[in-house]
C-alpha cells in the first residue's frame, strides 16, 4: 500500500511539473537556468524534479543552484547536506552571504529587508554569471496565499506570478512548482527523508502569512473547490504570467 502510495504521488507530482513547464512556457532549449536552493522542502522538491528534467532530450538546459546565507539572521541551513543533494542530483551548489541593516529603528519589517537583499543577491549572481532564469520553490499554496494577502492588505488583486520576465534585466523569474499542492511536497519531502533547517527563522511566525495560511485551509473545508477556484480566477485576469 505505500509502495502504491509512493508511485501515485510521484505520477501525481510529475504530471503538474510537466503541465506547469509547457503552459507557461517556462523553460526553453539552451537556457541557463538558476535554482534558488534555501534548503527549506520545497527548493528540495524543486532541485530533484528539476534536475531529473534537465537531462530528457527537450528542452535541453543547463542548471545549477544557489544558496544564500543571511549572515545577521538567527537561523541556519545543513550546508554539507545541500551540498550532498546537488552532487547527488549532478548539480553544482554556490553559496553566497550577504546581510541587512537590523538596527533599531529601521522602519521596515525584517522579513522585507531579508527578502529584498536575498533577492538582490540572487540576481547579481545570475546576471554576473549568464543565467537567464531564475527558478524559485513557490507553490500553488503560496501563490493563493499571496493573492489573499494583497487583496485583504493592500488592496489590489495580484500575486507571485508563475512566470515574470524582470525589466531591468535579462532574467525570467519562473515557479515550475506553480500547481502543485503544498501537502504533495511534503510528503515527497518525508518520502526523500529531506535533513531540515537546524534553526528556523526567528521571524518566521510574525507574518500574515501564517494567518492567511490558516485561513484558506478553513475556506477549503466549506469549498473542497476553491484553490481552483482561485488559480481560475488569477489566470482569467492575467497574473499568472509577467512578460513584456
Amino acid at each position: 500500500m505505500k509502495e502504491d502510495n509512493n508511485r501515485q504521488l510521484a505520477q501525481r507530482i510529475d504530471r503538474r511539473l510537466r503541465k506547469a513547464l509547457t503552459n507557461y512556457d517556462m523553460i526553453d532549449n539552451g537556457d541557463r537556468v538558476l535554482v534558488g536552493l534555501s534548503g527549506g522542502k520545497d527548493s528540495l522538491c524543486l532541485l530533484e524534479l528539476l534536475a531529473r528534467r534537465s537531462r530528457i532530450d527537450k528542452p535541453r538546459f543547463d542548471m545549477a543552484a544557489i544558496h544564500v546565507s543571511m549572515t545577521n539572521v538567527g537561523y541556519g541551513t545543513d550546508l554539507a547536506f545541500l551540498h550532498d543533494i546537488c552532487r547527488a542530483n549532478g548539480v553544482t551548489l554556490h553559496v553566497v552571504e550577504t546581510s541587512y541593516d537590523n538596527r533599531e529603528g529601521n522602519t521596515k519589517p525584517a522579513c522585507f529587508l531579508c527578502s529584498w537583499h536575498r533577492r538582490k543577491a540572487l540576481f547579481r549572481f545570475a546576471q554576473d554569471n549568464g543565467f537567464n532564469k531564475i527558478a524559485l520553490g513557490h507553490h500553488m499554496d503560496d501563490i493563493i496565499h499571496t493573492a489573499m494577502l494583497n487583496q485583504f492588505f493592500q488592496g489590489s488583486f495580484s500575486t507571485m506570478p508563475a512566470v515574470m520576465q524582470m525589466t531591468k534585466m535579462p532574467i525570467t523569474i519562473i515557479r515550475p512548482l506553480c500547481l502543485q499542492h503544498e501537502d504533495d511536497l511534503a510528503a515527497m519531502a518525508m518520502e526523500r527523508h529531506y535533513v531540515r533547517e537546524t534553526k528556523k527563522c526567528p521571524y518566521e511566525t510574525q507574518s500574515h502569512r501564517t494567518t492567511m495560511k490558516e485561513l484558506f485551509k478553513q475556506i477549503e473545508k466549506h469549498n473542497a473547490e476553491a484553490r481552483y477556484s482561485m488559480w481560475h480566477a488569477l489566470e482569467k485576469e492575467g497574473k499568472l504570467i509577467e512578460k513584456d
